[in-house]
């Protein structure tokens, strides 16, 4: 299934999940297929939530298995919360279900973020660990795959949090007070870094905020979403038809 036609620019709008999943997937192949062809790792942030798993269930079955050198593969997240990893709401969790334990990637490449410490520690690890792999030059990924919640959030970046400000660490923590919980998040201007950022967003419940997100006036603190903008690479809205009910034609306003 392709793309819907007659949909805004600014958007990649696909039949339904199935079909934005495939997509999401076929991107994963394309930018591990360009590393692998240049002799390099392929270095990807995922995502948690309920969207990117049929794109990893995707992943782990023929045909795409079969085209990723997964021995290239490094595997990097996104956020996670702080919860035990055998949580139902771990990022780690649904990930290694979904995809990293169907897959003949080395254990030694698959980086999740440990919150068995203080979030805060565990924030600061995290950016060790990135520091140490990239030379301790700021992260470059190949590929940042990135939700978007019903209040606007990406990655663990929720409005009003000082992690919105954060120019200086790579990671942050955050506390959530409608979950009563903390999360790890990579901070806007790592992200922003990326080679390609690829947001996936399903569902009519993400339809009114993806148009504030890409169509309203900027106001970031309050959906920060809008914070990213690749700095050199390129930025993807791959969503489904119901969650692009309220899109315009045409480029944002912002």
């Amino acid at each position: 299934m392709g793309q819907v036609r007659g949909v805004p620019d600014i958007a990649d709008v696909y039949p339904d999940l199935e079909a934005l999943s495939d997509a999401a997937a076929r991107l994963f192949v394309e930018r591990a297929g360009r590393a692998s062809s240049e002799d390099r790792p392929f270095r990807v942030a995922i995502s948690g939530g309920n969207t990117p798993r049929r794109t990893y269930e995707l992943l782990a079955q023929p045909p795409f298995r079969d085209q990723v050198v997964w021995e290239r593969v490094e595997v990097f997240w996104g956020d996670e919360r702080c919860v035990q990893t055998d949580d139902p709401r771990s990022n780690q969790r649904m990930a290694r279900e979904a995809l990293l334990d169907r897959v003949p990637i080395p254990k030694e490449h698959i980086h999740p973020v440990l919150c068995d410490e203080a979030p805060g520690r565990a924030a600061a690890r995290y950016e060790a660990l990135l520091r140490a792999l990239f030379g301790g030059r700021p992260p470059r990924f190949d590929l940042v795959f990135l939700g978007l919640g019903e209040n606007g959030h990406t990655a663990s970046l929720f409005p009003g949090t000082p992690a919105l400000d954060e120019r200086k660490h790579w990671c942050a923590e955050v506390y959530v007070p409608g979950e009563g919980l903390h999360r790890v998040t990579l901070t806007a201007p790592v992200i922003n870094r990326a080679a390609v950022i690829a947001f996936l967003v399903s569902g009519a419940a993400k339809a009114r905020v993806l148009q504030e997100v890409l169509e309203g006036p900027t106001d970031p603190h309050r959906l920060p979403a809008q914070l990213i903008h690749p700095t050199n690479g390129e930025l993807r809205w791959l969503v489904d038809r119901e969650a692009a009910t309220y899109l315009k034609q045409g480029s944002p306003t912002r």
